[in-house]
């Protein structure tokens, strides 16, 4: 898959403004993003290209040239913590943070996913986290994603590890869970699903917000992607997205990462006369699951809005989809994703 690329003009600016948000809004902007990778030191740019379409590169320093990131590579760049994050000021939870990525920074595809220690407070979150999720479940969650929770029971005690959670995966849908250090760009989350690989996140949300984070973090992604993957109407989903994603074109591409924002992580649809969430983003939130239907508003489900609809990452939805039915729904975006370039 190839990619036409535009020498950047940056701009400094300080550091960050609204994680994604910012990225897609502000295509004339370019913030700069550094971090060391092992024993060498990368500074990662990610910008905005024609047509607000994100292109991520790699400068090394010590060859001083540009080249396409690619997908294959162990880690895509980051894009790094908001100064509105919960955790920005804590040094004590960034250096937890930065053991943990570490972990994923060394992590080669080959290998089995490396184990976290977690620390007895980040279990006691993850425990209180499951326990209020669960009888929302029962209320709000799809069917589907009710039969899944069957397929991969979590420990509401400990949290789980990616690499056992892989184990169940590969034998329900041959997905796999891989460990990223961090919020990691769009275009690279989209072209792994092509694999059956899910990029996951291993740290837990900041202890100040026990039921909210700006970003994926290990219960979004096990409660919210890992449950569903175990689910073959889930997982083909997941799977077809990647492949529309090696399709794209790049003045495309911002398209396909609002359709599966507005379907896989914050989509609803209709079972029995009743509006159920069948989402990842919705299915891990403790605020945001009980009140998407007197919060937020409704519309039908339309797959040319649905790809025309910008989002903002950093806050509750104000507005989400409805699909009639979830064979409606399935079918709709199967074709949607394959006649997709």
């Amino acid at each position: 898959m190839k990619f036409t690329w535009f020498p950047p003009k940056v701009k400094e600016e300080p550091l960050f403004g609204r994680l994604i948000n910012k990225l897609y809004r502000a295509p004339e902007v370019v913030p700069p993003l550094c971090k060391k990778v092992g024993d060498g030191v990368k500074y990662t740019l990610n910008w905005c290209l024609k047509d607000s379409v994100q292109r991520v590169l790699n400068y090394n320093t010590s060859s001083g040239d540009f080249s396409l990131h690619n997908r294959q590579q162990n880690h895509p760049p980051l894009i790094e913590l908001d100064k509105d994050h919960p955790g920005f000021q804590d040094k004590a939870y960034r250096k937890r943070r930065d053991l943990i990525a570490e972990k994923a920074y060394s992590f080669n595809m080959d290998e089995k996913v490396p184990r976290v220690e977690y620390t007895e407070e980040e279990h006691q979150m993850w425990s209180e986290v499951l326990t209020r999720l669960s009888p929302l479940h029962k209320i709000h969650a799809c069917q589907y994603f009710l039969e899944a929770l069957g397929l991969i029971e979590l420990n509401d005690k400990k949290i789980p590890q990616l690499c056992d959670i892989n184990i169940l995966l590969k034998d329900l849908s041959g997905f796999q869970m891989v460990p990223v250090a961090g919020l990691i760009s769009p275009e690279h989350f989209l072209l792994r699903l092509a694999d059956k690989t899910f990029s996951s996140t291993q740290y837990i949300r900041h202890h100040s917000r026990p039921f909210y984070t700006p970003e994926p973090d290990i219960i979004h992604e096990l409660v919210g992607h890992a449950i569903t993957l175990a689910h073959p109407f889930f997982s083909d989903l997941n799977f077809r997205f990647g492949l529309a994603a090696q399709r794209a074109k790049p003045e495309s591409f911002e398209r396909l990462i609002q359709a599966y924002w507005y379907t896989l992580e914050f989509g609803l649809v209709q079972e029995n006369g009743e509006i159920k969430a069948y989402g990842a983003g919705l299915l891990s939130s403790i605020g945001e699951m009980p009140s998407y239907e007197s919060e937020a508003k409704l519309y039908s489900f339309d797959m040319d809005k649905i790809s025309k609809t910008q989002f903002d990452p950093t806050d509750y939805q104000p507005g989400l989809f409805v699909a009639p039915s979830t064979e409606e729904l399935q079918t709709t975006l199967n074709d949607w994703l394959e006649n997709f370039e």
